[in-house]
Order: structure tokens, then C-alpha cells, then sequence
């Protein structure tokens, strides 16, 4: 395992930050691990990169325990934190030079260009840091994340601040590196979780309240499915509540109406039928999917 978290605690006065959670991320996984704020996300992240000591509980990176003093698992960890620390008076290239003589990077010269290339800053390299948009500041935090090429890379909102095209070209720089590395990011832009993970971590008030796929997540636990139809024409809701199998009938719009049932497949054909009988045009007959916000509201009640 890349990650290892084992009843994992941190406590400030009477307060758990983080209480007793655990969890695995292996080689190649790109987890989104989401939560609203003050759940304990950015807690987490900083005692797995070893910035602050856990009260109770171990984290393991690579196989190596995770402590203040030990520079082995830092060695192995991209950390780009929420509140990106950067010197506003040094120029780009002369920062991320700066950040490979402390990881002792070969090839500095090589490498500072190629991920100068990798997050998009090469229009920009020559500028001071002070100098940047919010955006291409947080693109310097990338580079000084990636600059040593490390095995697991943490990543606490990693595309705040970044305009939409901004953030789709993160976006696909997170989902390559995903391909050989261990990515673990943050974000409140579910969209963003959506596109880039196959699995997420949801905690709330620093307990874990989902670890799954997001495909699972999308499912739920109910074996109760959601139909979504409309009619070209007006259909009166009496005629849909004759249908067998129907457990539930939401009337969205006029002619547009969502039907919860454990028989999908029957449901259609029902509909199909009653349609041919009264002469009826469907526009559109469709299953629906939890969506990531849905669930999120759901198990953090929001």
C-alpha cells in the first residue's frame, strides 16, 4: 500500500480533529477525499505528510511510518497544502531551483523545465512570484510538488483559485501523474472528484462517512431505482399511477415525471405499452444516478 491510515486521531483541547479513522490507497488510485469544512480533511492530509504528529493512531507512506523527524517519507511525498507557502520575491524558475537543491534533484536543469512544462507556467517563468494570478501562483505550488518526482502526491485543493480552463489542464495533468503514482486531493468542486476519481473518501466532524467507488456511491445501498420519463403530449398523473410495479410518482414538470420502482425493466415495457394504447410520444425514458452532491448533502447533512 502506498497509504496506510490505522485508527488515526488528532486532538486539539476537548476537540477530535480527527477520530480514530483508517483507510488504504494503493499505487495508481486517485482518491477524492471530500468533507465540508472544518471536517478534518486538511488535518489528515498534513499528519499523513508528516507537517504535524497525530495524537493517537500511525500513518505509513511506501511502508515507512510517518514522524516529524523522519525525512525517509518525505522524501517520497508531493504535498501541495491548501495555504500554498511561496516567496512572492523570488522569480519562478529561481523558486522551483530553490525547492530542487532541498530534494537534491539531478538534472535540476532539465527537470525545472520539464515541469515548468508539465503545469502549464511557461509563459509565466520568468515572473516574479508576487507577479502571478492566484491561478499560476497555485500552478508554482504544483511544480515545487512534483519537482523531486515522488512516489505519493497529496494535494489539498489543488485547483483553487484556477479559472475553468484553468482547471481542466490540472485536471488532466492529476489524472496522468495518476497513472503511476498515489494521488490523494481534496476539493470542493465535486465536479472536479467526479472527473478525475474512481473512488472517494467522504469524512464529516473527522469520522469517515464513505470509502467507496464512486460508482457505488452512485448506486446506494437501496436496490430502489429512479426513472425519469417525458411525453410530447400532456398526460394526466392518474394514467401512471395505474402502472404496476410503480412505488413512488414525482411530478417534475407537465409532461415530465420521475417514478421510483425495483422493477426498471418492467416499468419500461409498461410505459411502452401505455403509450402505444393512448397514442402517446416519449421523449425520453432514462435512469438516474445519485449525483456526487446528492450523496455528499446525504451523509454530511448539509
Amino acid at each position: 500500500m502506498s497509504i496506510t491510515v490505522n485508527n488515526l486521531t488528532k486532538t486539539y483541547g476537548l476537540q477530535n480533529a480527527v477520530n480514530n479513522i483508517s483507510f488504504t490507497i494503493e499505487k495508481g488510485e486517485i482518491v477524492g477525499f471530500l468533507g465540508p469544512n472544518g471536517a478534518g480533511k486538511s488535518t489528515t492530509m498534513k499528519i499523513i505528510t508528516g507537517y504535524i504528529p497525530s495524537t493517537a493512531g500511525t500513518a505509513t507512506v511506501c511502508g515507512i511510518t510517518v514522524d516529524e523527524s523522519n525525512n525517509e517519507t518525505k522524501k517520497k511525498i508531493g504535498y501541495l497544502p491548501e495555504a500554498n507557502p511561496l516567496y512572492f520575491d523570488m522569480y519562478v524558475r529561481e523558486y522551483i531551483d530553490f525547492i530542487t537543491n532541498i530534494h537534491a534533484v539531478k538534472n535540476k536543469k532539465q527537470k525545472i523545465e520539464e515541469v515548468i512544462k508539465t503545469v502549464g507556467l511557461t509563459v509565466e517563468a520568468n515572473k516574479k512570484i508576487g507577479q502571478l494570478s492566484k491561478g499560476y501562483k497555485q500552478r508554482v505550488g504544483l511544480a515545487a510538488a512534483l519537482i523531486h518526482d515522488p512516489e505519493v502526491l497529496i494535494l489539498d485543493e489543488p485547483t483553487s483559485g484556477l479559472d475553468p480552463n484553468q482547471i481542466v489542464e490540472i485536471r488532466e495533468v492529476i489524472k496522468k501523474l495518476g497513472q503511476n503514482k498515489t494521488v490523494l486531493f481534496s476539493s470542493h468542486i465535486l465536479q472536479e472528484v467526479q472527473a478525475i476519481c474512481d473512488r472517494v473518501i467522504i469524512i464529516n466532524k473527522g469520522k469517515i462517512v464513505a470509502d467507496d467507488s464512486l460508482n457505488n456511491l452512485q448506486k446506494g445501498n437501496s436496490d430502489e431505482h429512479i426513472l425519469l420519463v417525458s411525453f410530447k403530449e400532456t398526460i394526466n398523473i392518474n394514467e401512471l399511477q395505474s402502472l404496476q410495479d410503480v412505488t413512488g410518482i414525482e411530478q417534475l414538470q407537465t409532461s415530465v415525471f420521475k417514478l421510483k420502482t425495483k422493477n426498471p425493466e418492467q416499468v419500461r415495457k409498461q410505459l411502452l405499452e401505455l403509450s402505444l394504447k393512448n397514442n402517446l410520444n416519449i421523449v425520453s425514458l432514462q435512469s438516474e444516478r445519485n449525483s456526487l452532491e446528492e450523496i455528499f448533502k446525504t451523509l454530511t447533512n448539509q
